[in-house]
């Protein structure tokens, strides 16, 4: 399935793709019926789904979409289930979110291996209502292997002008937005918020009409990754890490894209206290967590960055002298996956690389 606007950007994968059909932010509804018709456009190319070691789905959508093409199809192709994110749906503390992690859970029981990219979702949600249904594995969200970042920058020796702060990505969080304009507002020319990625208008329906009149926001719309992001990062001095879309529960536990990307290129991220953000910044020693009042933190963080440029300088060292690894996915860590999920001989590769476990409740 896809949520590509194909007016804006085309639809030619480079695969050979079965297109399932397109879903939208918030559409529950829509959603849910796309998941039968997903299932039965899927199970119709059944010589191409049999052909199939394993089938890898990304969310909850698609794990169920994956065991009803099965059940269509009439295969026994054992399923990977990954969880990027814990949704809202399934934290609610209503009959809403006990139907739905009833859902998951006798999904998952069904499944090969649960892939997560933040420890915390283990302790916070798949230990708490699933324990001993599953398997799991930690993958963060790195940047993909094979691609081309460029080198990894040096130790600049320092720049004049405002402070630059970047936030990178899906644009999704209202109460991001309104710190980093607060941020421009309260200290004018001594930062400059620079945004970069796509807005999520269904969250954030006026976000442009907010820019108006802050004169030193400048946003820069879509990207293309891997080949931007050099020069994006290059021009940024830190980058916010911080989400409040599920204030409490996903928000407080996931390890965004922009902390890994930040990282490769050097830019130390910014993130609330208490979120595993904030932990795995601390355990790298590579960013900075900032308490409440953030409407206050913030803007006192960047002042303090102006007045000393060692603060940057020495977050920058830090995340030079961590290896590659930390930040770019290993060559061959899906292959390892899958054969071990199928019980198959690992391919040759490098041993898994150890990884701060320490979980954010």
């Amino acid at each position: 399935m896809r949520r590509r606007d194909e007016g804006v950007t085309g639809w030619d994968p480079s695969w050979d793709n079965v297109d399932l059909g397109k879903t939208f932010d918030g559409a529950y509804v829509q959603r849910i019926k796309s998941i039968f018709r997903g299932a039965r456009l899927a199970a119709a190319q059944r010589d191409k789904l049999a052909a199939a070691d394993i089938l890898y789905a990304r969310n909850l959508d698609m794990l169920a979409t994956a065991f009803l093409a099965k059940r269509y199809a009439k295969l026994k192709t054992p399923v990977i289930y990954e969880a990027l994110d814990i949704h809202r749906l399934l934290t609610r503390r209503d009959p809403v979110g006990f139907i739905f992690r009833r859902i998951e859970g006798a999904l998952l029981k069904r499944t090969r291996r649960l892939v997560v990219s933040s420890p915390a979702f283990l302790k916070n949600h798949f230990e708490k209502h699933h324990r001993n249904r599953y398997t799991a594995t930690l993958i963060e969200n790195r940047l993909a292997a094979g691609a081309d970042y460029g080198p990894r920058p040096g130790q600049p020796t320092g720049r004049p002008g405002p402070i630059r702060l970047g936030w990178v990505g899906v644009l999704r969080c209202s109460r991001s937005l309104g710190l980093l304009l607060h941020t421009a507002s309260k200290l004018g020319d001594r930062v400059s918020i620079v945004l970069h990625g796509q807005p999520a208008l269904t969250e954030i329906p006026d976000f442009h009409a907010r820019l108006e009149g802050h004169p030193n926001v400048a946003f820069h719309g879509r990207y293309r990754s891997p080949e931007d992001l050099a020069g994006i990062y290059a021009n940024l001095d830190a980058v916010w890490a911080g989400d409040f879309m599920e204030a409490g529960f996903n928000s407080l536990w996931l390890l965004p894209n922009r902390l890994y990307e930040g990282g490769y290129y050097a830019v130390p991220s910014i993130a609330p206290a208490g979120t595993q953000t904030a932990a795995w910044a601390d355990d790298h020693g590579s960013g900075f967590a900032l308490p409440e009042d953030l409407g206050e933190t913030l803007p006192r963080l960047i002042d303090q960055m102006a007045a000393n440029p060692a603060m940057l300088a020495e977050k920058r060292a830090r995340l030079l002298a961590l290896p590659d690894a930390t930040f770019v996915a290993e060559r061959g860590e899906l292959a390892r996956l899958i054969n071990d999920a199928l019980g198959k001989p690992l391919p040759p590769g490098p041993e898994p690389r150890p990884q701060p476990v320490r979980a954010q409740a």
